[in-house]
């Protein structure tokens, strides 16, 4: 009897070298680079105006046009700031080259809040209930309807800017918030058709749930769809506030009374004020700088969430 013994051929394992990354074509990293050097450009030509704003804010009138091409502020100075908030003297202000025109700063931001905070309520509780309608409730011709709603999106503002005038001219509502806020304060468009698309991804799980304990639309509304909804409703909220808080032309035109005069109208006016006088950049870009501070502040805490709601209405 023959026995066969086979010899162990086991061997060591040889460690295998990661593989290689393919390079990247020449072509590929000239486009990246092009593109990058594209949006570094636009970007350089985004913050420019902002960087002449704060130069601007922060040096004085009398050494503002002496040539100085320094990129820092000429003679800086917080005295422009100072003035527009009412904590500087008349002499001081004349000493840095200022005027003495008057710029009524908190007067016209508590008016700006007041506006912005008007058209906000009244715009995102209106546009709230029509998006519902046109989304949750089935009747004839709902479509229809919207669409035909959404159509105006291309009538320019400035079409409705006179029989508006006229119309709050008859019922004696113009130099008062309420006709400020008054082609602004139901319904838009843009925020209606926002707010249907997040009403038509809800789920009717809750709804038919409350309808079988007996509620009806109102209820459904304010009880279900409305604590769902606070985020998309917050973001509304946002973007009403930033485009009440920069409206110029409406606010311009019936609201003249300085008691109800906003602070970008109060701004050109404040402008306007010195047409024998040599300008007064330093105070108007102060001011604009104060006067853009609140929505700066609120992007900057809330813009995440505004991108990431738009982004999600785009995808419905």
């Amino acid at each position: 009897m023959t026995s066969t013994t086979t010899a162990s051929t086991d061997r060591p394992a040889v460690p295998r070298r990661p593989a290689r990354k393919p390079r990247r074509p020449l072509r590929f990293r000239l486009s990246r680079i092009a593109a990058w050097a594209v949006l570094v450009l636009l970007m350089a030509g985004t913050l420019l105006p902002f960087y002449w704003i704060l130069r601007t804010a922060f040096s004085t009138n009398s050494a503002l046009f002496t040539g100085d091409q320094s990129v820092l502020p000429a003679e800086p100075t917080w005295v422009n700031f100072r003035r527009v908030l009412g904590l500087a003297s008349p002499e001081e202000v004349r000493a840095a080259g200022g005027s003495g025109a008057e710029l009524q700063f908190w007067l016209y931001l508590r008016n700006s809040v007041v506006f912005a905070t008007l058209v906000t309520v009244g715009q995102v509780t209106c546009c709230a209930m029509a998006a519902y309608a046109f989304a949750r409730l089935h009747w004839r011709g709902r479509d229809a309807v919207f669409y035909l709603f959404l159509s105006t999106l291309m009538v320019p503002p400035i079409f409705v800017l006179i029989p508006n005038f006229v119309l709050l001219s008859e019922v004696g509502l113009l130099d008062t918030f309420a006709g400020l806020a008054a082609p602004y304060f139901f319904m838009t468009p843009f925020m209606v058709f926002f707010l249907r698309q997040f009403f038509l991804g809800m789920s009717s799980e809750l709804e038919d749930a409350a309808r079988m304990d007996g509620a009806g639309h109102p209820r459904i509304f304010l009880r279900i769809c409305v604590p769902v909804m606070a985020a998309p409703l917050t973001t509304a909220a946002i973007l009403a506030y930033v485009m009440a808080w920069n409206e110029f032309m409406w606010p311009l035109v019936a609201g003249s009374d300085p008691s109800v005069r906003v602070l970008t109208v109060g701004l050109s006016a404040f402008r306007s004020g010195q047409p024998q006088a040599a300008p007064d950049w330093t105070g108007l870009m102060a001011a604009t700088v104060l006067g853009a501070l609140p929505v700066v502040l609120l992007f900057l805490a809330m813009g995440r969430r505004i991108v990431d709601s738009i982004r999600f209405t785009g995808l419905k």
